[in-house]
């Protein structure tokens, strides 16, 4: 075991860390987490216009139309938003001015995303003669077209300010008039670019991109039982090496996550039933059945701390339990530790791994509903699972059972880590 410990260290932690720390992976972790706000508040509207109170219900369908809106500006184009964070993310680590940068990948993604309607002729009481935009372009489902026009429309403006192809102004211009002529000529770039590629070529990046990637997708964050216990296995495996899990998968699953829930929730606003969701490995699926007390379900541990022999433990299991319950675990996982432990490593990665299985044959076999909506992680499991499945009470219990079976796994460990720490705090004693 002290050689699998010390050739992680030493070969995969550096590798694991050098992606996550990436310049272009970070941005777009960053970009993606930026647009979590937005989509949360969304998500709310949703569960508001599906309250299963009769009453409520009747009072709230008059109004249906005009409550959706909110869920269409956030949720609806949420590849814009995370256009424009990426951008000024990657933008900001090669000091480049953030509004330009932000401003420039917008562009870039309109013009390789949507493409205008020309609509010749009056429709009575529905659209007029002129030229409109699909807003269902800006989903979810052009999420990557968004990460590439945000990367290559900030790569083209390095590129230029470096080698001063901008125009510059005399000194004493005030900085924004300034940085707004400096990104004149990538601009012009950009827009060429992208505009060359989209209706000279006639070559739809998002299109293409989702074409290739979908696969994965569908593996990571559909609906393959083994996909799911890979996220999940990685995930606690990156944290038992001491590296932030989803600061490493991030990049590469987030993406899919976001496509994940915002298809779900598309879905149910359009009259499916939640048991008939497109995902079930969306984020909020691990996030509320697995992820009990945060990654590992380590709101179990700490309720085994609570009552250790160890006043170590004790203490530090008592100081845990709060921001356990609203999910965060860095106290408990750094803190007994979790890290680089190979008797507390093995039940942090195997309980997720029994608890994922078992939500996924509940789900699949219609006991438990999917998850139609994107709530903050800060929630308590239980209610965020019934909040975010419809309302589903079997969801709540759910969250309960796998939180006994993550208990139970992590008992006999605990048992002999509790027995080791009783012996060190004894010859501390003693000395």
């Amino acid at each position: 075991m002290d050689k699998l410990v010390t050739f992680l260290e030493a070969k995969v932690m550096p590798i694991a860390n050098k992606v996550g720390s990436q310049r272009h992976m970070t941005a777009i972790r960053k970009g993606l987490i930026a647009t979590m706000p937005l989509i949360i508040v969304g998500s709310f509207f949703t569960i508001l216009l599906n309250i299963p109170i009769e009453s409520v219900a009747a009072i709230i369908e008059p109004y249906k139309p005009m409550l959706d809106i909110p869920f269409r500006y956030t949720v609806g184009i949420m590849s814009l938003y995370a256009t424009y964070g990426i951008a000024t993310n990657l933008a900001r680590s090669y000091d480049l001015d953030e509004l330009s940068s932000g401003l420039l990948a917008i562009l870039a993604f309109l013009i390789s995303t949507v493409k205008p309607l020309q609509v010749m002729e009056d429709v009575p009481d529905v659209i007029g003669a002129g030229r409109y935009i699909n807003i269902g372009n800006l989903s979810s489902s052009s999420l990557f077209g968004a990460m590439v026009a945000a990367i290559v429309s900030v790569e083209i403006f390095n590129f230029m300010k470096k080698r001063d192809i901008t125009i510059k102004m005399p000194a004493g211009v005030p900085p924004e008039v300034s940085n707004s002529f400096i990104a004149l000529l990538p601009a012009l770039v950009v827009i060429l670019f992208f505009w060359f590629i989209r209706y000279v070529l006639n070559f739809d990046i998002s299109t293409f991109l989702s074409t290739l990637l979908m696969p994965l997708k569908d593996v990571l964050a559909g609906n393959s039982l083994l996909g799911g216990l890979l996220t999940v296995f990685l995930i606690t495996f990156f944290w038992v090496l001491g590296i932030h899990g989803p600061a490493i998968m991030g990049p590469v699953i987030r993406p899919f996550w976001d496509i994940s829930i915002a298809e779900n929730i598309d879905a149910f606003n359009a009259g499916a039933n939640a048991h008939n969701m497109p995902n079930i490995f969306t984020e909020q699926f691990l996030q509320w059945f697995i992820w009990i007390g945060g990654a590992g379900t380590t709101l179990a541990l700490v309720i085994l701390m609570m009552f250790s022999k160890s006043d170590y433990l004790k203490s530090l299991g008592r100081l845990s339990f709060l921001p356990g319950l609203f999910n965060i675990n860095e106290p408990i996982i750094f803190g007994a530790p979790i890290v680089m432990n190979p008797i507390l490593g093995i039940p942090f990665i195997l309980a997720p791994l029994v608890t994922t299985t078992l939500s996924y044959f509940l789900t699949v076999t219609d006991v438990v509903p999917m998850m139609v909506a994107r709530l903050p992680f800060a929630i308590p499991a239980p209610v965020a699972a019934w909040m975010s499945t419809n309302w589903s009470v079997a969801a709540a219990i759910l969250v309960i059972v796998n939180f006994l079976i993550a208990l139970a796994i992590y008992y006999p460990f605990f048992k002999v880590f509790e027995k080791q720490q009783i012996e060190k705090e004894k010859l501390e004693q003693a000395n």
